[in-house]
């Protein structure tokens, strides 16, 4: 322990492990252990239990010392941090190397002008491919130079209990060859809530024996070797969420035409009456969705998803959902409260698990999951970008929308129909012919659905999937440009004996062009 660092009464109750307590110190007395091309692993998923006291300490000495890209590291997160670390981080060039998946206009903005080289992958296979030494083969012993993960309870076996997210963080501590604690005493112990499994390496992997959403097959908390622990922090900082948007107009038309969907697969026996499981992503339209339900005929519902938002706190309390799992809750400020103020009440109906197995293509294909998801664009038949705009500017990475649509029993692409560009209201249609980059492709999706209505392609061929997203999908204002384009380009590629799949190759992507020269889609000129 350092000679200045003290116990605070809180820390200590959260400390069951004494030899813990002699490593407790100040977040300055770890400076040595990050030298420039540092490798290093943070816990969090989707700005939640993400280390703090340590990622601002480091922020706070590259801008005082004015090292600023001199002092740069590679980082690996399960999924986005806080804004207040990683993003801070990209402001201050510290980021050398990140991956698999961010949030933050500055971190975004380091991608994009080539300071940051961004890694995207599948969520459910970074761990995994981490475990497998796929991103330290170059290091000296292929491991991480160092893991820091927020914990809210170190247990007697030198265990950690996590906090709101579990994420990559059993495999980050499985290849990290020191680790630091930031015991956060400011929001309770999650002990309980977690079920916790750590990654095994083929020949010797074992399936997950997960029948059903509420199943166990794990430990509450994350075995750890004390030994590898080189500090503890106490940390003071509830995670720094911010308020959900209200659901508008457009995001309730969705959630209707969804929920009209769900009513009418039960009515013709291909779902039960409490449907399956959920998953759902982050965001306006996912929320307002989950909100739709609420005032659905839908009863004993059950969520097996990544992440767990505020809506979902009203479907426990309407007594419409009986379980969820996810990797991740990602409560608005507000909503923490709540679910703290209201533990008893949610513990019980609640599962946090390590993101290789929310999204395991496995168990999301065994137990039939209602997968839905929000792209960039669609095409009109039925691919879909969810990562580069334009093909070419990086947002977020995909997540794990690919993990559920490629295995869920229904997989789903919501979307308002168009976006606004500076210029115009309705400056980008998000369906459009053909994406500008392809994530999810027309065999991994049943299902595509906007504000305007909502298209069945199960079964359909590449012409008929394009006749009804157009019809049942695109915005007045882009319907006929979009049936304009579809008409030339099935009358050219028939003639040519090259109808499976239409395109006016050289012409596929003038509404983008039209976009960047003109400020919107609709200003195009002519195919």
């Amino acid at each position: 322990m350092s000679s200045t660092a003290k116990v605070s009464a809180a820390l200590r109750s959260r400390i069951s492990r004494k030899s813990m307590l002699d490593k407790v110190c100040h977040p300055q007395d770890l400076l040595p252990h990050f030298p420039n091309g540092t490798y290093m692993g943070w816990s969090g998923f989707t700005g939640v239990g993400y280390p703090k006291k340590v990622p601002a300490f480091l922020a706070d000495h590259v801008e005082q010392n004015n090292l600023q890209g001199k002092l740069k590291y590679s980082l690996f997160v399960g999924a986005s941090s806080g804004a207040d670390t990683e993003n801070r981080w990209a402001e201050l060039n510290m980021i050398e190397r990140r991956s698999p998946h961010q949030v933050g206009k500055a971190i975004s903005k380091g991608i994009n002008n080539g300071n940051i080289n961004f890694f995207d992958k599948h969520l459910s296979m970074f761990p995994t491919d981490l475990a497998y030494g796929f991103y330290t083969k170059d290091r000296p012993n292929n491991k991480l130079d160092v893991a820091i993960v927020e914990a809210t309870e170190i247990l007697e076996d030198g265990s950690i209990v996590p906090g709101a997210s579990v994420g990559a963080t059993p495999e980050l501590l499985q290849m990290a060859d020191k680790v630091i604690i930031e015991v956060n005493t400011s929001i309770p112990s999650f002990n309980g809530l977690h079920d916790i499994t750590m990654t095994d390496l083929p020949p010797n992997r074992k399936p997950y024996l997960i029948m059903g959403v509420e199943d166990r097959i794990g430990t509450h908390s994350i075995p750890l070797d004390p030994e590898k622990v080189i500090g503890v922090v106490e940390s003071d900082s509830p995670d720094a969420t911010t308020s959900n948007a209200p659901a508008d107009d457009n995001s309730a038309a969705v959630a209707g035409h969804l929920i009209d969907f769900l009513e009418h697969e039960v009515r013709h026996g291909r779902l039960p009456k409490n449907l399956l499981p959920l998953q759902s992503g982050i965001g306006n339209v996912a929320n307002a969705i989950i909100g739709g339900l609420n005032e659905s005929q839908f009863r004993n519902l059950k969520v097996w998803t990544e992440v767990i938002q505020d809506t979902f706190l009203d479907l426990f309390d309407s007594g419409r959902l009986d379980f969820a799992t996810a990797t991740s809750i990602r409560f608005s400020p507000e909503a923490f409260k709540r679910f703290y103020d209201n533990w008893d009440k949610y513990e019980d109906r609640l599962l946090l698990r390590s993101q290789a197995v929310s999204n395991s293509p496995e168990i999301i294909r065994r137990l039939g999951v209602i997968g839905m998801n929000t792209p960039v664009e669609v095409d009109i038949y039925a691919h879909a970008n969810s990562t580069c705009v334009m093909g070419s500017r990086m947002l977020n990475g995909i997540g794990g929308s690919a993990d559920f649509l490629r295995n869920a029993k229904y997989s789903i692409m919501h979307t308002p129909s168009t976006r606004p560009s500076k210029t115009d209201p309705h400056g980008l249609s998000c369906i459009v012919p053909m994406c500008t980059h392809v994530d999810q492709t027309e065999h991994d999706l049943d299902v595509i659905v906007t504000e305007n209505g909502l298209a069945d392609v199960r079964g359909l061929s590449p012409r008929e999937r394009a006749r009804v997203i157009i019809d049942k999908c695109a915005h007045d204002v882009y319907k006929p440009i979009l049936t304009d384009y579809y008409n030339k380009a099935e009358f050219e590629c028939l003639r040519k004996g090259w109808g499976h799949e239409p395109h006016l190759l050289w012409q596929s992507f003038d509404m983008h062009k039209a976009l960047n020269e003109e400020g919107s889609m609709r200003k195009i000129k002519k195919w």
